[in-house]
């Protein structure tokens, strides 16, 4: 069986990440082969991701996106809030629903015990489908009828029992507003998917991480569960090692570049799937830089991509800055290359405008600024 090293699985993710070469696509066309962007943090990492990744790219087409329905802000892949297709709501958000009672349980299951959820959901899809509600009002408004009950864990029930979506001005560049939620359906006018399959949720991953296995799988969806899946599709895929002897999957027509593919300089958004969706992410993220990028409490820094793998990191200031923090010495070409996708950012948000309610356009007189740190 051939094995696959760390390059040869690296430029493969980078290729359908379309971050070795970036791609004309539609955005809608790229949520979906993604599946979905990662969004937790309100409104830069879905905007940068699809910077990163596309020519031609400007706020204004995902903003438009978000306000036509077209894509919606919701809980699914580890339980966290991914931005998606209207149509990957309707089929990934029941796929996942294990993952949301998993959580629920976890965080809040001693506070709600003997809660009777069936009511707690009726109710809540009518509060939400009346007008959309933030959790805080959601809450407060079941703990009427539940006055012993803690308002927090009500709300997040009601996260986990109905797919709640984030209602705009939630989620748009230059704009902000609270969270607040309404159900999929109401926003939608469609039912969510009843029969979703389980198979395409496989073929989907490998589209977009392959090579991959089981693990892989399970890290980037927080699904258990998913090997019979794989092992039904086998005869239809093919099969490698890593250098570990692990058993990975893959599309026979999925790009698998040389490893020694040239791999430009690229500035991946934070928050990204890139990083979160393999459990052994040293394709991409050398294991001593992971505390870097990642902290304790869930922070997932932007970060600087040399010849394919993190090198450093980055971020977006609100005085019209990029700064670039290195972890080691960088050659001049891939320096300046590093410049050149900074000042590429620059240009982006002061096309854009403000984000987060943060102004993104220079300080009146002053110019743009990409700023290297100093090499730790």
């Amino acid at each position: 069986m051939t094995v696959l090293g760390t390059r040869a699985l690296g430029r493969a993710l980078l290729a359908r990440q379309h971050l070795l070469a970036r791609t004309a696509a539609e955005p809608l066309e790229v949520i979906h082969h993604l599946g979905g962007l990662q969004a937790q943090a309100v409104p830069q990492p879905p905007y940068l991701g699809l910077l990163s990744r596309l020519d031609g790219f400007s706020a204004a087409d995902l903003s438009a996106l978000i306000e036509q329905r077209a894509v919606v802000r919701i809980a699914l892949q580890r339980g966290t809030i991914h931005l998606v297709t209207a149509e990957d709501c309707r089929t990934l958000r029941p796929l996942l629903q294990p993952v949301l009672d998993q959580g629920l349980r976890t965080t809040f299951g001693k506070r709600l015990a003997g809660l009777d959820l069936d009511a707690l959901a009726a109710e809540a899809r009518g509060l939400v489908e009346a007008r959309p509600r933030t959790f805080q009002q959601l809450g407060a408004l079941l703990a009427e009828s539940r006055p012993d009950r803690d308002p927090a864990a009500l709300a997040q029930a009601a996260r986990c029992l109905l797919p709640l979506v984030q209602v705009p001005p939630r989620g748009l560049w230059g704009r902000s507003g609270p969270a607040a939620h309404t159900t999929a359906e109401a926003w939608l006018g469609r039912p969510m998917d009843p029969a979703p399959s389980p198979d395409d949720l496989v073929l989907r991953y490998l589209a977009a991480f392959g090579p991959a296995g089981a693990a892989d799988l399970r890290k980037w969806s927080g699904l258990a569960g998913l090997a019979p899946a794989l092992r039904r599709l086998a005869p239809g895929l093919l099969t490698f090692r890593d250098e570990q002897g692990r058993l990975l999957y893959d599309l026979p027509d999925a790009p698998r570049p040389d490893p020694d593919a040239p791999a430009p300089v690229r500035l991946v958004a934070p928050f990204d799937n890139l990083l979160l969706s393999h459990a052994d992410r040293s394709r991409v993220l050398p294991e001593e830089y992971r505390g870097r990028v990642m902290s304790q409490n869930g922070l997932v820094l932007g970060t600087l991509l040399v010849d394919g793998t993190v090198a450093g990191t980055w971020r977006l200031t609100g005085e019209r800055e990029v700064v670039l923090r290195p972890f080691v010495r960088l050659a001049r070409a891939d320096r300046e290359a590093a410049e050149a996708e900074a000042r590429r950012v620059l240009a982006f948000a002061a096309e854009s405008g403000t984000a987060n309610g943060a102004a993104v356009g220079a300080a009146e007189g002053g110019d743009a600024v990409v700023r290297f740190e100093a090499v730790e």
